[in-house]
């Protein structure tokens, strides 16, 4: 498998449409980078669930899944749903958390993903992030849009199981969900592993990459 390294990071952005895609799509990798590098800064914007119990999951499970970090989280009060008809507010925020942030890395959903809130946010993001590594992930839905990804994250067995325990710790409001259970996670987990020559992995869509091969 070729390997190319991310270089130094200090500051990650993730994002997210709703509470708990974050977790779902990235959690291991950034379990596995905060634990890697204490102290690293991770601005998380999330754009619906603001001002509800879905508010309080999300940072209980960001603060776990960056153990360490400077984790600074915004999560907005936008219509679960209806993010194409907010796209003024969605675009705001974003370009918002640009100016506030230069990232050496950038976490997002998948520009095909066929959830129209998480595509949405997914299509601004080389908007206001045209210079950085933005790495797509995905989330298992009903949808069925799973597809080949270009880039993995290689997890050992303790970060894949603690990530599975989180995600039923944290968010008590999705557990009733017939697709959130700890089959689905890991067994998503263990094909991205099996494709990446590991036991288990989470996978990312590239858009767009830089090569500094000769630096």
């Amino acid at each position: 498998m070729i390997r190319l390294g991310a270089g130094p990071l200090q500051r990650v952005v993730a994002v997210g449409a709703h509470c708990d895609d974050i977790a779902i799509g990235a959690g291991a990798t950034l379990l596995t980078l905060c634990q890697a590098r204490p102290g690293v800064r991770v601005d998380a914007l999330v754009l619906t669930g603001g001002g509800t119990e879905r508010e309080q999951e999300e940072l209980a499970a960001l603060t776990a899944f960056c153990p360490g970090a400077d984790l600074r989280l915004t999560v907005l009060k936008l219509a679960d749903g209806r993010l194409p008809s907010q796209w003024d507010e969605a675009k705001a925020a974003v370009e918002e958390l640009r100016g506030r942030t230069d990232p050496d890395l950038v976490l997002a959903p998948r520009t095909d993903d066929a959830h129209q809130d998480h595509r949405g946010l997914a299509q601004l993001m080389p908007t206001a992030f045209r210079d950085h590594l933005v790495l797509g992930y995905e989330i298992v839905k009903w949808d069925g849009d799973l597809g080949r990804m270009q880039a993995y994250q290689p997890l050992s067995p303790e970060a894949a199981e603690q990530k599975v325990r989180l995600l039923q710790e944290h968010y008590p409001s999705q557990r009733h969900r017939p697709w959130y259970d700890r089959e689905a996670f890991l067994g998503l987990a263990r094909i991205r592993g099996i494709e990446c020559h590991a036991r288990y992995a989470e996978a990312f869509a590239v858009t767009k990459l830089t090569l500094h091969l000769g630096d």
